[in-house]
């Protein structure tokens, strides 16, 4: 939804909206993950009061988002110009012109890009384990300390974050086919 709201304000026809979300963009896009988990977690978390698990869910959130609305960004504006002239042509307003003329197209093209961005996603959740949130490094951390077999737990933690990620790429392919063949 961030990243959604992030494109359209990029591509909006308002120079308040356009440089607000460019700003965003270009700061969030050219900093480390880490640094923005650490300003989250240490400046941003005290003032509102928010738990771990928030500010890294925020943190990854804000991150993510920026690429996201590059591709959403991308995925819309590669629909020919043609296209909109047309559906304007035929009395259609801005909403249904994205309805069903240029999210049809456009969301067939994102998809490869955003099932990336999704994976990244499941990875970069690692990081928030340096703030003491409890995901699949942390745990596989404490299992070590308990058991002293750091080999067999890598492995495995490694081996589930794969099944993830591998999972849901296929999942995705499944989709784009399934999209292709009807459009």
């Amino acid at each position: 939804l961030v990243g959604l709201v992030t494109a359209l304000l990029r591509m909006s026809r308002s120079f308040a909206g356009r440089a607000l979300a460019t700003t965003y963009l270009e700061l969030v896009r050219n900093t480390p993950l880490l640094v923005q988990l650490y300003l989250f977690y240490f400046v941003l978390a005290p003032i509102i009061g928010i738990d771990r698990f928030t500010t890294g869910v925020l943190c990854l959130t804000f991150y993510e988002a920026t690429f996201v609305a590059e591709i959403i960004r991308a995925g819309i504006q590669s629909v020919d110009r043609g296209q909109w002239e047309a559906s304007s042509a035929v009395g259609l307003d801005r909403f249904d012109t994205y309805r069903y003329v240029v999210l049809p197209q456009a969301v067939p093209l994102m998809l490869p890009p955003l099932t990336g961005q999704i994976v990244n996603l499941i990875k970069h959740s690692a990081v928030v384990s340096v703030i003491a949130v409890a995901d699949l490094t942390t745990e596989g951390r404490n299992l070590i300390a308990d058991t002293f077999m750091s080999f067999e737990v890598w492995f495995t933690v490694a081996g589930m974050y794969l099944v993830l990620t591998l999972t849901l790429s296929a999942f995705v392919s499944w989709l784009e086919h399934r999209t292709r063949v009807r459009s």
